[in-house]
């Protein structure tokens, strides 16, 4: 018998560019590797589906108004797959990450990191959503934001937490 050469789960990666391509925008093989790690390390351990779209400011804004109330651009939005009433049989689905690449930039600029790494924070944060893991309460906050050190420092990316150090 010989051993997979890949024992990962498969992941189904949808990766929308709706901005215009320019340095600093990550390439897919980085969005399937931050996904990956967030899978691996969150618990999930079957085959998953989703997809992230790089929007611009005029979207980010909208998506954020209209399903969150509030009407500016962020820098991530989660929307966790929810299956259709009736439907017993688990499906890979887990759903849909919306980054803003305007305020990535901004946000890693401001917080002097490397764009890149601000970057994977947010996927790593956002595919947590996905999974069901929040930070709305300070226990949750705590243990999440645990997580995605994990997750990123197996990623060799700085802390991202701790700003005074980077």
């Amino acid at each position: 018998m010989t051993a997979a050469v890949n024992d990962a789960p498969a992941l189904d990666l949808e990766v929308q560019y709706v901005v215009a391509w320019r340095a600093g925008l990550p390439p897919e093989a980085a969005f399937r590797r931050w996904v990956s790690a967030a899978l691996a390390a969150g618990g999930h351990t079957g085959p998953a589906a989703l997809a992230v779209r790089v929007v611009d400011k005029a979207e980010g804004r909208r998506l954020n108004h209209d399903y969150r109330g509030r009407d500016y651009p962020t820098n991530v939005l989660s929307f966790p797959f929810e299956a259709p009433p009736g439907l017993d049989e688990p499906l890979p689905e887990l759903g849909d990450l919306v980054i803003c690449a305007p305020v990535v930039e901004r946000e890693a600029r401001e917080q002097g990191k490397p764009e890149a790494d601000h970057w994977a924070h947010l996927v790593v944060h956002g595919v947590l959503h996905l999974l069901g893991y929040d930070h709305e309460a300070a226990e949750e906050a705590e243990a999440m934001e645990g997580l995605e050190r994990r997750i990123l420092a197996g990623l060799g990316i700085a802390d991202p937490y701790r700003l005074d150090e980077q």
